[in-house]
């Protein structure tokens, strides 16, 4: 039986036409800069996080919170026992803390990329003016002062403290700048390594599993090596050996140029020839971690 066609008429009875509001933007373009500078201030933001539910925030800031009350305790220890000088180095403090930071990097860094890659988000953001030489430095500027904040901020309590319990302003002064340099380095470093890590995979539980993992079992490896090295009398080979963690590379460099005691066994840091080693091997670790996050977004925005 032939089904009956509605006339031209009908069909037209039934067409609508809906002014959904779309207009065009005749304003000011704000371009790349803004957009760069946009997601720098989000990412860092969301590294504490602020702007998001207060759930987000409990970690980041109680972590922040483990990290400045030693350097409470020091600085109060200090005052009250008038001491000559503070139980710690303003350069040794954050590899004594190096526990705490890396939790905070493992739990930061998959939070800055992995929301991007698991959403599929990274294209829009391409979308816009901005590039991938934009998003990389934005993310990574991020986090390196997210670290910074979190490592700068107990040195300035020691130093603030040290002042209040008068110790010698000109010794004080040039260790709290020594240190600054120092988490300097350790920021622009761990962001690096962090970073590269948590873009491989969209989720979150193994971007922190894996950086972690990075962080650690290079750390622990070298400690065993060079503890044997040192045990064996071949204390020479202790610098060396340093090479291959983060976290060493930073001890070795302060050693040798920031007047840093060494951590390694035995106290043989790297003389001023191995420092420049440590030097070297830093920075191209900074710069190939960059490189290596450009090529990882190109392929990811295409």
């Amino acid at each position: 039986m032939a089904t009956e066609q509605p006339t031209p008429a009908a069909a037209g009875d039934q067409t609508r036409i809906h002014n959904i509001g779309y207009r065009g933007y005749d304003g000011p373009r704000l371009g790349r800069a803004y957009a760069r500078r946009s997601l720098y201030s989000q990412s860092l933001r969301g590294a504490y996080g602020l702007g998001r539910s207060a759930k987000t925030k409990v970690l980041p800031m109680l972590l922040f919170a483990v990290m400045c009350v030693p350097a409470g305790i020091m600085v109060a220890v200090a005052v009250a026992t008038k001491a000559d000088e503070l139980p710690l180095r303003y350069t040794t403090y954050a590899v004594v803390m190096q526990a705490v930071i890396s939790l905070y990097l493992a739990s930061q860094a998959p939070q800055s990329v992995s929301r991007d890659l698991r959403f599929k988000t990274v294209p829009l953001y391409f979308s816009r003016p901005i590039e991938t030489a934009d998003y990389v430095r934005a993310k990574y500027a991020a986090l390196a002062s997210a670290l910074f904040v979190l490592t700068a901020v107990p040195l300035l309590v020691l130093y603030v403290g040290a002042l209040l319990a008068k110790l010698d302003f000109t010794d004080q002064t040039k260790g709290f700048a020594q240190g600054l340099v120092s988490v300097a380095l350790l920021s622009l470093l761990f962001a690096g390594v962090g970073l590269v890590v948590a873009s491989v995979t969209p989720r979150r539980g193994f971007g922190i599993a894996a950086v972690i993992a990075v962080l650690t079992i290079p750390y622990g490896a070298v400690s065993t090596l060079q503890a044997i090295a040192d045990v064996q009398d071949s204390s020479g080979a202790v610098p060396w050996i340093g090479l291959f963690s983060p976290i060493t590379l930073i001890d070795g460099v302060q050693t040798a140029f920031l007047g840093a005691t060494s951590g390694f066994p035995g106290g043989t840091g790297p003389s001023t020839a191995e420092g420049l080693v440590y030097v070297l091997v830093t920075l191209g670790l900074i710069a190939g971690s960059y490189g290596l996050l450009i090529r990882r977004y190109k392929k990811v925005g295409l």
